[in-house]
C-alpha cells in the first residue's frame, strides 16, 4: 500500500481486463492499469438496451454486460482506458470524489496536448460524467468516458474500472450506440481536435497525472509491454528477433557469446545411470514426448535418474515460435487419442505421487488443445487415482471457456508461466501477452485452484523489473513461482544477456517470498516443473485437492 502500480498493457480483451481487475481488487496494493480494447460495446449497470442503434458485430464489436455504473459506451484501438484499482475510505462521500479526481486527471491530460483556448473549454459538464471539450459552446462533445464501481473486500473499500480517453479511435463505432445514453451530444476524440500526440505519449501523460490524483506523494512504480523505441526510430534491417529486442531496449549484439564458458554454477554433470537408463526406456516403448527432452532441460540427468519426468501432450510440434524455447515449430500433427491413456500408463509404472503435464501451444485447434489435457488429467486420475496431478498449460489464447475444460478436470496445481518482465514479452514471446498471462493464473485462482507461475533471467531484464512481475503474480494470487537462468538453445533464439550469479537468485527468492508469495525455488537450473512436489508441498498442502502423498 506504500506506492502505486502503474502498468502499461497495450490491447487487452475485455474480458481478460475484466478478470485480472477482480483479482487486483483482492490484493492489498493499489493499481492503474492503462490499455486498449479491441472493438467492445459495454452495457453499465444502468444501461437501456434500446441505446444500442446500430450493428456493433457489422462494426466488428462485441457487446458486453458490465458491472461498472453508466450506460452503454464504445471502446476499441486508439481509445486509452485506465483502470484504477485503489482502495477509498469506507464512506459514500470517498466515492464521487474518487470519479472526479479521475476525471481532473483526465482533464490535466488533455490540456497538455491540446489548448483548453482553442477548442472552447476543456472540464466536466453539470449531470454527465466524463470529460468535456466546448464546455463553453452550445455544442459540447465528450472526449473520456467514465464509469467506476466500488465494493468493499476485507472491510476495504476498492474501485474497479475508471476513464477511456478517446485519442485516435475510429469514431464511426459510436455510431452503433447512444454514448452513455445521452441524445444529442456527439463525441470526439483528440486527433479529431488536432492533436498529434501518440498513444504512447498519451498514455504516459495520464499515467502521471492519474498518479498525482490517485497517490499524491507515494512512490509509483511503473512497467509497460510498450516499445522503449519511437516507432519513427524503429529501423527495418536485420532479423525480426533482433528488431524486437531492439525496440525492447536490449542490443543483441551486446549478448554473450554462444557456447562461451559458462560459471561452475551451471556447469552440468552428466548422469547416465540405471535410473535414467529406465526412465528413457519407459517413455520410449510408451512412445511419450517430454519437455525434458525436447526443451533441452538441463535437468534431464537428475530427474531421470530420480525416475521422473515432465510429460507433454498434444503432440510435438508447437503452434508459437517464441524467443527462449528450443521446442519444434514446424507444422504440427493431429492429436492422438491415445496419447491421455499412455501418459496415465507412464505415471502408474513410474509410480509417480506428483506427475506433472505440460503441453505445446496448439492455436490451430478449436480448444487450444485444452479438452486433451483435460482427458489426460482425467486417464491419470483413473488409473492412479492417490496421485496428484500439475499441470503446466499455454494461455488458449485467452479463451476463458477453453481454460475451464481443464479446470473441470480438476488438476491439483495449474500452473501457466509469465517468463518475462513485461518490457521483454514482446521481445521474447510476441504470441502471448503479460495482461493475458496474469488472467489465466488470475481465473484459475479465483476458481480455487492453487496457482504457479514461471520467469526466466538473463534474457535482458533488470532485477528490480523481476521484482515488480513478481509482486505482479503475487497480486493476482499465485502461490508458486519458479526462477531459473535463461539458457539459449541455438544461435537463432535470443541472446544471453548475463548469467546471474547465486546471491541474485537467492535474493529474488526473499524478495518474491517477502511479497505474499508461498513458496519460490530460485537458481540457475530451476526450471517450471523442478521439485515440484516439493514446491507444491511447501506452498499450499492446506490447499490441495488431497494430502500429501508418502514416499
Amino acid at each position: 500500500m506504500d506506492r502505486l502500480e502503474v502498468r502499461h498493457l497495450g490491447r487487452v480483451p475485455y474480458a481478460e481486463a475484466y478478470d485480472l481487475q477482480r483479482a487486483l481488487l483482492r490484493s492489498e496494493r493499489d493499481h492503474v492499469l492503462i490499455l486498449e480494447h479491441p472493438a467492445t460495446i459495454t452495457l453499465g449497470r444502468r444501461a437501456d438496451p434500446a441505446n444500442i442503434v446500430g450493428d456493433p458485430a457489422a462494426a466488428g464489436a462485441e457487446v458486453i454486460t458490465t458491472d461498472r455504473g453508466g450506460d452503454v459506451t464504445a471502446h476499441g484501438p486508439g481509445q486509452l482506458v485506465a483502470y484504477a484499482i485503489v482502495s477509498l475510505d469506507d464512506d459514500l462521500a470517498s466515492i464521487p470524489a474518487h470519479a472526479h479526481r479521475m476525471e481532473d486527471a483526465v482533464i490535466a491530460a488533455v490540456s497538455t496536448f491540446l489548448d483548453p483556448d482553442d477548442v472552447g473549454g476543456v472540464g466536466r459538464l453539470e449531470g454527465h460524467p466524463g470529460v468535456w471539450v466546448g464546455i463553453e459552446t452550445s455544442r459540447p462533445a465528450k472526449v473520456a468516458a467514465m464509469g467506476i464501481r466500488t465494493e468493499v473486500v476485507e472491510g476495504t473499500r476498492r474501485t474497479m474500472h475508471g476513464v477511456a480517453l478517446n485519442v485516435d479511435i475510429d469514431l464511426a463505432l459510436f455510431d452503433t450506440i447512444v454514448p452513455c445514453g445521452i441524445q444529442g451530444r456527439p463525441v470526439t476524440s483528440l486527433t479529431q481536435l488536432g492533436a498529434s500526440a501518440s498513444m504512447i505519449e498519451v498514455g504516459t501523460a495520464l499515467a502521471e497525472e492519474l498518479a498525482r490524483a490517485l497517490a499524491p506523494g507515494r512512490a509509483v512504480e511503473t512497467a509497460s509491454v510498450l516499445p522503449v523505441r519511437s516507432r519513427d526510430h524503429r529501423d527495418s534491417v536485420g532479423p525480426m528477433l533482433d528488431r524486437r529486442l531492439r525496440d525492447a531496449g536490449v542490443d543483441p549484439a551486446a549478448g554473450l557469446a554462444l557456447g562461451g564458458r559458462k560459471p561452475e554454477w551451471l556447469r552440468i554433470p552428466v548422469r547416465r545411470d540405471r535410473g535414467f537408463d529406465t526412465t528413457r526406456s519407459l517413455i520410449g516403448d510408451l512412445n511419450l514426448v517430454t519437455v525434458c527432452e525436447e526443451a533441452g532441460c538441463p535437468n534431464i540427468f537428475e530427474c531421470w535418474s530420480d525416475g521422473t519426468a515432465t510429460f507433454m501432450v498434444n503432440g510435438e510440434r508447437c503452434t508459437r515460435n517464441c524467443a527462449f524455447c528450443l521446442i519444434d515449430t514446424r507444422k504440427p500433427l493431429a492429436l492422438d487419442p491415445t496419447e491421455p491413456a499412455r501418459v496415465a500408463e507412464a505415471v502408474d509404472r513410474m509410480g509417480l505421487a506428483h506427475a506433472v503435464v505440460t503441453c505445446v501451444a496448439r492455436d490451430d485447434l478449436d480448444d487450444g488443445g485444452a479438452g486433451a489435457i483435460a482427458d489426460t488429467i482425467r486417464a491419470i486420475r483413473d488409473r492412479r487415482p492417490g496421485t496428484r496431478v500439475e499441470v503446466l498449460i499455454s494461455d488458449l489464447a485467452g479463451d476463458a471457456d477453453d481454460l475451464q475444460l481443464i479446470l473441470d478436470a480438476r488438476p491439483d496445481v495449474v500452473n501457466h508461466n509469465l517468463e518475462t518482465v513485461a518490457r521483454l514479452q514482446r521481445a521474447v514471446r510476441p504470441s502471448a501477452g503479460y495482461a493475458r498471462s496474469l488472467a489465466v493464473l488470475a481465473r484459475a485462482r479465483a476458481a480455487g485452484f492453487v496457482t504457479k507461475s514461471g520467469i526466466m533471467v538473463g534474457l535482458g531484464e533488470t532485477d528490480e523489473e523481476v521484482v515488480v512481475a513478481l509482486g505482479d503474480l503475487a497480486a493476482v494470487g499465485v502461490q508458486i513461482v519458479t526462477i531459473g537462468q535463461y539458457l539459449r538453445p541455438t544461435a537463432d533464439h535470443a541472446p544471453i544477456a548475463r548469467h546471474v550469479d547465486l546471491a541474485t537468485f537467492d535474493w529474488l527468492a526473499e524478495q518474491g517470498r517477502s511479497l505474499g508469495l508461498a513458496h519460490v525455488q530460485s537458481s540457475p537450473l530451476t526450471r517450471s516443473s523442478y521439485h515440484a512436489r516439493t514446491a507444491a508441498d511447501s506452498a499450499a498442502p492446506v490447499e490441495l485437492r488431497r494430502a500429501p502423498i508418502p514416499g
